[in-house]
């Protein structure tokens, strides 16, 4: 299902329900991550701080995907960018 974000605190609703029902515990999910239970927690209020790599680490673990809807404008610029970066791990 689709879910819409508007903010960090959206995310975190999404990413606290998502492990609830999973039947997972903060400190388990942090553990697993290699996050402290702290910023776990803090992430699910929606820490508007939070460092988004590791945020990233738990939508991962939690099986959460992460999608941007971009205007179509905005497709030749990101695909250069995306080219030259390719080009440069090389």
């Amino acid at each position: 299902m689709k879910q819409a974000i508007h903010s960090v605190e959206d995310l975190g609703l999404v990413i606290r329900a998502v492990r609830k029902s999973s039947g997972v515990r903060q400190d388990d999910l942090a553990s697993t991550v290699g996050v402290s239970k702290q910023f776990t927690a803090d992430v699910e209020r929606g820490k508007p701080t939070a460092q988004m790599g590791r945020v990233l680490l738990l939508l991962k673990e939690l099986g959460i995907a992460l999608n941007v809807d971009i205007p179509e404008s905005a497709l030749p610029a990101l695909q250069q960018l995306q080219a030259r970066r390719s080009e440069s791990k090389a």
